[in-house]
C-alpha cells in the first residue's frame, strides 16, 4: 500500500508531498530518478535519499513501513546540512549529517517513533529548517521547466539571462547535478507520466522531446534499468 497526500502548511512551497508505505509482501521495489530528495523514516531510521541518477532497487519485507517528506526538484536548498550535490545517489542517515536540533527536532525522532509521531516529528523539524536556512533559488522551477521543454541547454541559459557556466552552477546546487543529467530526469518523467497516461509510445517521444521512439526506449533503460512497458504496470 503506498499513499501520496498534499504536503499541508508550514514547508513553503518546497514540498510536493508526504507519504506513506507499507509493504505486503517480501520484494524488490525499483526507484527511479525524478529530481527530488526524500526525508524518508523507515525500519532502519531515518534517512535522506538523495536525488538520483539511475535505478535504485530496494530490497523491503512484508510489513515494513515508510514514512517520507518528497521535496520539490531543486527545493531542498540547504535543509540537511550539505551541498544538495553530496546527496547524489545516496541514502544517507540523518545522524550522519551532524544536525544539531533540539526540542522537536531530528534528535526527537526514536522517541516520536514509539509514539506514533513519526510524521508530526519529521514536519516539525523540516520546518525548523526551512526557517533557519536560505530559501531555495527561485529560478529553480524555471530551470527545471524550461529543461523540461526539450530545448537545448544553451537556449535554456540564454533564455533564462544566464551563462551556461551560471546555469550549470546554480542547476548543481539547487538539484544536486548539472542541466544534462537534470534535462534528462525531467524529460523521462514527463514521459513516464505519458505512458500511464495510456499514451502510445510514439507520441510520448514527440511530446517528450526525444529525438524518436529508439531514443525513448534508449533513455528509459538507462535511467530506470527496465524498459517503459515494465514501468507502465
Amino acid at each position: 500500500m503506498y499513499e501520496e497526500r498534499p504536503p499541508g502548511d508550514g514547508f513553503d512551497g518546497r514540498v510536493t508531498c508526504v507519504w506513506r508505505q507499507v509493504t505486503d509482501a517480501d520484494s524488490t521495489r525499483l526507484v527511479v530518478p525524478d529530481g527530488c530528495v526524500d526525508l524518508i523514516w523507515g525500519p532502519s531510521g531515518a534517512f535522506v535519499a538523495g536525488p538520483d541518477t539511475g535505478p535504485m532497487p530496494v530490497r523491503v519485507r512484508a510489513g515494513d513501513a515508510f514514512t517520507g517528506i518528497r521535496f520539490k526538484p531543486g527545493g531542498v536548498g540547504d535543509v540537511f546540512g550539505v551541498p544538495v550535490h553530496a546527496l547524489r545517489d545516496q541514502r544517507v542517515p540523518v545522524a550522519d549529517l551532524g544536525f544539531s536540533v533540539s526540542g522537536e527536532g531530528f534528535p526527537a525522532w526514536r522517541q516520536a517513533a514509539m509514539s506514533g509521531g513519526r510524521l508530526a516529528s519529521m514536519r516539525a523539524a523540516v520546518v525548523a529548517r526551512l526557517r533557519a536556512t536560505a530559501p531555495a533559488d527561485v529560478a529553480a522551477p524555471a530551470i527545471a521547466e524550461a529543461l523540461r521543454t526539450g530545448r537545448s541547454v544553451g537556449e535554456v541559459a540564454w533564455a533564462l539571462g544566464f551563462s551556461e557556466r551560471q546555469l550549470l552552477r546554480r542547476s548543481l546546487a539547487s538539484f544536486g547535478y548539472g542541466p544534462k543529467v537534470l534535462q534528462r530526469v525531467v524529460r523521462f518523467q514527463r514521459a513516464l507520466k505519458l505512458a500511464r497516461a495510456g499514451v502510445a509510445p510514439a507520441e510520448v517521444a514527440v511530446v517528450s522531446g526525444y529525438a524518436d521512439q529508439a531514443h525513448l526506449a534508449n533513455e528509459v533503460k538507462r535511467l530506470s534499468g527496465v524498459t517503459l512497458a515494465e514501468l507502465r504496470r
